[in-house]
């Protein structure tokens, strides 16, 4: 039995020294392959590992995550021994604020791996926990700092601050091009406008702000792509709610395609004198929505669009001559012949009056209490008015002078007695 007894004991002994090379290289192998994937590696990048860890099992995952707990820990303990001095020197100082820009980077390595093995079924309560616990031991150790200190790491940090400072340089280096080139556009647009004469000053105005917002809007929507916010699907929201604020905004819509048509059509110009709506004077300004008009006597009145273009519209600018239409009645009794005389001799010696097309002036109509006389002398349509008084005042006083009388309607009663 003794023998025996010997004879096993070596049997086991020659077993063990044999599997001893296949364990060792076991051993070896799952130690590069941890440093394969990178464990304790703050540089290491959040997608990198991602990719990395998604073939992996549960077992493989759980194991992962024990080892970058224990490079946490590692890190968490030597932020604690400098804690712990009592007083911290410059260089305690940059050592902390590295340990501490090393610790988040692995926190957030660290739960990415508690992800995936949360995702492929594994229980992490307690290396969750862990997590949670050394993430508040950070803001503890740090209460007393200065807000640059607590998050000078995250500023400093290449998935933190770093990254968002190059996606903002870019978006403002996109905007500027955009701006600049808005800019030239605009000025393009408006030379080319200037020269051509089928273009009004209102569709030029239109023609040259839509020019800018539509090239600031493009610059945008680059902008936008380029820091990496998905503008296909800005863009489905924004045409999903355009229809509810159609129907919201229906009444600003309908001004919007009648200013459209305005300045299409060109009914009238800024500065015309028009009639509109109920509204007589200038044309201030016309948007898309709504039509300025100030009035003779200095008031300025807004008219919605829809209003000017479903309305008659009389503009007295558009023509650069206008006839005056002007009545002068006299008595029965007077000389019509000396009053017509008197009414060309007015109108020939008035310097604003055009000699073509010539003016009118006939007796016009034998009307109840009067003789009528037109006299319809042409202008430039900026001295309309002007004529229009000076030849009212002058034929007043000639008709005086002359001993031409202007009538009024009156009546004559006539009493016959009955016997």
């Amino acid at each position: 039995m003794r023998n025996l007894s010997v004879l096993i004991q070596g049997l086991l002994s020659l077993i063990f020294v044999g599997m001893f090379p296949l364990l060792a290289d076991e051993v070896l192998l799952d130690s590069e392959r941890m440093r394969s994937l990178g464990v304790g590696d703050a540089s290491l990048e959040v997608e990198q590992l991602k990719i990395m860890l998604n073939p992996m099992i549960r077992d493989e995952l759980n194991e992962l995550s024990h080892a970058w707990r224990n490079s946490l820990k590692k890190t968490v303990q030597n932020i604690s021994d400098i804690n712990l001095k009592e007083e911290l020197s410059s260089a305690d100082e940059v050592r902390k604020s590295a340990f501490i820009e090393v610790k988040l980077n692995q926190l957030t390595l660290f739960r990415t791996v508690l992800a995936e093995l949360k995702k492929k079924g594994g229980d992490l309560s307690d290396l969750e926990m862990y997590a949670d616990a050394v993430s508040g031991k950070l803001g503890a150790v740090n209460d007393n700092r200065t807000i640059w200190r607590r998050y000078s790491s995250w500023f400093t940090s290449k998935e933190g601050g770093i990254k968002w400072g190059i996606q903002l340089l870019k978006f403002s280096a996109i905007m500027m091009i955009f701006w600049a080139l808005a800019g030239f556009v605009r000025r393009v647009v408006r030379r080319a406008a200037q020269k051509s004469k089928r273009f009004s000053e209102l569709l030029e105005q239109f023609m040259i702000k839509i020019s800018f917002r539509a090239m600031i809007l493009v610059g945008l929507l680059v902008g936008l792509s380029t820091v990496g916010i998905n503008v296909a699907a800005l863009l489905t929201v924004i045409g999903g709610a355009s229809f509810i604020i159609a129907f919201a905004l229906q009444d600003t819509l309908s001004n919007f395609a009648a200013g459209v048509m305005l300045l299409v059509y060109r009914p009238f110009d800024v500065g015309d004198m028009v009639e509109v709506g109920g509204v007589s004077g200038k044309i201030g300004q016309v948007s898309l929505v709504s039509t300025t008009i100030k009035t003779f006597d200095n008031k300025v009145v807004l008219v919605p669009n829809k209003n000017v273009w479903g309305q008659i519209i009389t503009n007295s600018s558009v023509s650069t001559e206008r006839r005056v239409d002007m009545i002068f009645g006299i008595g029965y009794d007077d000389d019509s012949e000396k009053a017509k005389q008197i009414l060309e001799q007015i109108v020939g010696e008035h310097k604003l009056v055009l000699d073509e097309p010539e003016p009118v002036i006939q007796l016009h109509e034998l009307a109840d209490s009067s003789v009528n006389f037109i006299c319809r002398p042409w202008v430039k349509t900026e001295d309309y008015w002007q004529v229009h008084w000076d030849v009212l005042k002058r034929a007043k006083a000639e008709f005086e002078q002359a001993g031409i009388s202007i009538p009024y309607p009156q009546q004559d009663v006539h009493i016959h007695q009955v016997n």
